[in-house]
């Protein structure tokens, strides 16, 4: 947008735009000379109006008082500046809340449904209520160093933390990459991100194995077998079928996993997407296909009309309802 040239003084040339004086114009008269007369706001509001034009065409503007006619030029070369080190941002881009942002740059994920289920509940119960109604031009590091505090307080578990702290990181990020912000508060030199708390892990011995499996919900044995005995993640233990266990060659092919979105049980691929197939030990006692008891078939609707996602279900996997996609 081409500024007017009757509301602009002597253009600077080392401006990206112009600086306005309200309080006075300047006229013409028929013999050339030009005059400076006083406008009807002379005396009134903010004096000076420094205008220029933003990279996508339109025009922004910042109003000074009288006697900061300075101040103003200054303001403009610092933008020009910026320009030219492709490091501008747009004022007005800082204005939006962190909530508001985080809501638009969560819609417009294209992860896991899990994924985003999860992040939203982190935004709403973490996030929003300390951070939520600041607007992101406004973040300091000591915003984020409160707020990692008040999560350290809160008694969270410190991997949880490291998650929650990632998922508000990954959006100023994004706030950076859109050219809301110029820099990430969460990555600043005096912030620290949320130490983990190491832990020795220490696995199951042979008897305690043994003493879960036969127990007296004996009827999930098998979640222990491929657990314990092909190292399955709790939810492929859940998604795994009776057909894809291989007796005869000793293999356990991992195609599926069961997850929670929302209160909704659904199939997806293996974390990573990761087929693979582990090695059946030999004393991994699964009952076969002709004994275990059958389940209603499980579907998998994900779009369309629902679709058979196995013909029988493990004995590890409830014979109420269907997991449903």
């Amino acid at each position: 947008m081409a500024l007017p040239a009757s509301c602009a003084e002597r253009p600077l040339s080392y401006m990206p735009g112009h600086i306005q004086d309200r309080w006075f114009k300047t006229e013409t008269a028929p013999n050339g000379r030009t005059t400076r007369t006083k406008t009807d706001r002379y005396g009134t509001g903010l004096r000076y109006r420094a205008r220029y034009v933003a990279p996508d065409g339109s025009e922004r503007s910042k109003s000074f008082p009288d006697k900061q006619k300075r101040l103003a030029e200054a303001w403009l070369t610092q933008i020009a500046a910026d320009m030219t080190r492709g490091q501008y941002v747009d004022p007005s881009a800082g204005k939006v809340t962190f909530r508001e942002f985080a809501t638009q740059w969560l819609a417009s994920q294209t992860t896991d449904p899990s994924t985003i289920v999860n992040m939203e509940l982190r935004f709403r119960l973490h996030a929003f209520p300390y951070i939520g109604s600041r607007s992101m031009s406004a973040f300091q590091p000591a915003h984020i160093r409160t707020w990692a505090r008040a999560l350290a307080d809160s008694g969270m578990a410190a991997s949880y933390q490291r998650t929650v702290f990632a998922n508000v990181s990954a959006v100023f990020g994004a706030a950076v990459d859109d050219g809301t912000l110029t820099r990430n508060p969460c990555r600043a030199g005096s912030v620290r991100a949320p130490k983990l708390d190491r832990r020795k892990i220490k696995p199951w011995t042979r008897d305690r194995v043994v003493a879960v499996r036969d127990g007296p919900l004996s009827q999930y044995a098998p979640t222990v077998d491929v657990g314990a005995g092909c190292g399955l993640r709790q939810g492929e233990i859940f998604g795994l079928a009776v057909d894809e266990v291989d007796f005869v060659g000793g293999a356990v092919h991992v195609v599926r996993q069961v997850k929670l979105v929302g209160p909704q049980m659904v199939f997806a691929p293996p974390k990573g997407g990761k087929l693979r197939d582990v090695p059946l030990p030999a004393w991994c006692r699964m009952r076969s296909p002709r004994t275990s008891p059958a389940g209603p078939p499980s579907t998998s609707p994900c779009r369309g009309r629902p679709r058979t996602a196995r013909r029988s279900q493990p004995s590890c996997c409830s014979t109420r309802g269907s997991v449903r996609r």
